[in-house]
């Protein structure tokens, strides 16, 4: 079904985009990034990291198997907007219960389709991501310069803090599924239900914590581990979860964390992060095991990194230890995983959880369990 209204994609450095609706009618702004992943579209837009950003889909055809309640990372869409070249006519899954124009009408999510995303996705990769705005109601018809200047006048990524955007209000507990192992404290940054559901079927009952909780609060469930959550904005505002994990890492309780997770346990072991130039989004990134020289292909969505230029085991400049780099990324050599050497930590930027997939890195919840049991073994001696 063509669509007759003009929609506009204006970035922050001029570039306009014509389009037209797809969505809420209206004005959005963001960052605009791109995803390359071919299919998944519905988990990119329930993944609570996605805050704040505009998303434009690499893939040609999206919306064709529809929209679900089981395939949802979360209980609803986070994107600011979103941009796609060819919407789907008809929805054709048989576990489609609604169209994807459906949901995005329901979450008032404001997007634009019938656009060139090769095209665009070509300048993001030349120049960087940066601020933009969907217009699809009366601001499109307004002058381009003053399009522009809302834009860029909109919240910029580097410096935003989003967690408390996204994460649980309150504390609530999962169950475990089949025996018993052992609890879990996971700090929801943004956290995601397939990430709960692996550990669940792990035998791991799961408490989730607001972003804003203190140590005293993770640890009144006398957990046998903590885990950090992924979620959206710049980890160099999470001063408070930084100084929370300090105090997790100095009682030697095992630690976990994905994504974000794994930029503030960089952070908490004395290190910097900085922000790449367009990021990792999609889930066909290669990255290399340096313990094994296994590659696997992994689910991304980051933004920002842990600044660790050595690949040789180095001393945590905040004193836990040696510290190693574990997984780098094969495409541009960003440090994809941490593991410390003589504490109970390690941390993945990548997503093992990864719904719909791929699955390489599922193992890494099982290494959660392995740490537990290690721990538990060493306090016994």
């Amino acid at each position: 079904m063509r669509r007759a209204k003009t929609a506009l994609l204006v970035l922050e450095d001029g570039t306009v985009f014509k389009g037209v609706p797809f969505g809420k009618i209206g004005t959005t702004l963001g960052e605009i990034v791109f995803a390359t992943g071919m299919s998944g579209y519905q988990e990119t837009l329930t993944d609570p990291s996605y805050a704040g950003q505009i998303v434009v889909q690499t893939a040609p055809h999206i919306g064709n198997t529809g929209m679900n309640d089981e395939d949802e990372e979360s209980d609803r869409i986070w994107v600011s907007g979103y941009v796609v070249r060819d919407i789907s006519r008809i929805v054709s899954n048989f576990r489609s219960q609604r169209s994807l124009e459906a949901d995005l009408l329901s979450n008032e999510v404001i997007g634009i389709g019938e656009l060139d995303t090769r095209a665009l996705t070509l300048h993001l990769r030349n120049v960087g991501v940066m601020r933009a705005g969907i217009f699809s109601g009366a601001e499109a018809v307004m002058p381009l310069d003053e399009l522009v200047a809302i834009v860029k006048n909109s919240v910029p990524m580097t410096g935003r803090s989003l967690s408390s955007t996204v994460s649980t209000n309150e504390q609530y507990t999962i169950k475990h599924e089949g025996d018993f192992f052992g609890r879990v404290a996971i700090l929801d940054l943004g956290i995601k239900k397939s990430t709960i559901n692996n550990m669940a079927a792990r035998g791991l009952e799961v408490t989730v914590f607001p972003a804003d909780s203190s140590y005293e609060d993770l640890t009144s469930i006398d957990p046998d581990a903590v885990f950090y959550s992924n979620g959206p904005g710049d980890p160099s505002t999470a001063d408070h979860q930084v100084q929370v994990l300090r105090q997790v890492l100095s009682k030697g309780l095992p630690f976990f964390g994905i994504c974000f997770g794994n930029q503030l346990l960089g952070r908490a072991l004395g290190f910097d992060t900085y922000k790449l130039a367009f990021g990792h989004r999609g889930i066909n990134q290669p990255v290399i095991d340096l313990g094994t020289g296994k590659v696997e292909v992994t689910a991304h969505n980051h933004g920002f990194a842990v600044d660790i230029s050595s690949r040789e085991e180095i001393a945590s400049p905040a004193g836990f230890g040696l510290v190693k780099v574990s997984h780098v990324c094969l495409n541009d050599d960003v440090v994809e995983g941490i593991e410390c050497l003589e504490i109970p930590a390690y941390s993945v930027q990548y997503h093992p959880e990864a719904a719909a997939g791929p699955h390489d890195a599922n193992y890494l919840f099982d290494r959660l369990i392995n740490l537990i049991t290690k721990t538990r073994a060493e306090r016994e001696i």
